[in-house]
């Protein structure tokens, strides 16, 4: 029985999703991550939260330095999240608050760490209102031969704001 089990288990493991739409964010503030559920709830894609090996200080002004001196040096934290099998998928959303006026690094290192080649990039944003600010521009540079498709650029925290805006951007 034991061995039944293992031969399934194996063989479950080795064939693709049938999902066509991956939801990959990074939040703090838990604003991009209602987003990405939101987008998850429409589309019925995989939600996947970008994890850091060493998560960032709890202390906001302490994340903020961090941030800066990531971007000055263009160091890309290394992270826990990795994602396999991303032929599966046809559209991949990639979600982040606007940390620095930039692409926030662990998001860097997410695009530069997995091939999306021919894939569809759906960037998404949230902002507490200054917008998506050079973040396209970053992501076109770590997103070699991927299309990037229209972004969706929205106010944190306004929640039912938000869920129209969602809607409206993936008709």
């Amino acid at each position: 029985m034991k061995k039944l089990l293992a031969v399934v288990w194996a063989v479950s493991m080795s064939l693709p999703l049938s999902a066509k739409d991956l939801i990959v964010y990074l939040s703090r503030s838990h604003n991009t991550e209602a987003v990405a559920k939101m987008i998850a709830a429409e589309t019925g894609g995989d939600l996947v939260a970008i994890e850091l090996e060493k998560p960032y200080p709890d202390n906001y002004r302490a994340t903020v330095e961090q941030v800066q001196r990531e971007n000055e040096s263009g160091y890309l934290p290394p992270l826990k999240t990795h994602i396999d099998h991303l032929a599966q998928y046809e559209r991949i959303f990639v979600g982040f608050p606007t940390w620095g006026m930039q692409l926030p690094p662990p998001v860097k290192s997410f695009l530069a760490t997995h091939d999306l080649s021919g894939k569809k990039i759906m960037p998404f944003n949230t902002h507490a209102g200054y917008g998506i600010s050079s973040s396209l521009t970053d992501k076109q540079r770590y997103c070699h031969d991927c299309q990037i498709g229209e972004a969706l650029s929205v106010e944190g925290g306004r929640t039912q704001e938000v869920q129209a805006q969602v809607q409206q951007w993936l008709a």
